[in-house]
């Protein structure tokens, strides 16, 4: 019976680590997705600047 609680803790650990891993993922797209929105932005400004309207 010791086999089957170390695979489940195994198993839990597994989802955990799976879980934070996504987590950062998750984090890292966002910032990015932040960053870029800003220079898009900017980016229109000058477009529409350059156009006079």
């Amino acid at each position: 019976m010791e086999v089957l609680g170390e695979r489940k803790r195994q198993l839990g650990q597994g989802f955990v680590e799976y879980a934070l891993i996504l987590t950062l993922v998750s984090v890292v797209v966002v910032m990015v997705l932040v960053t870029l929105g800003q220079q898009v932005q900017n980016l229109m400004s000058n477009v529409m600047s350059a156009l006079g309207t």
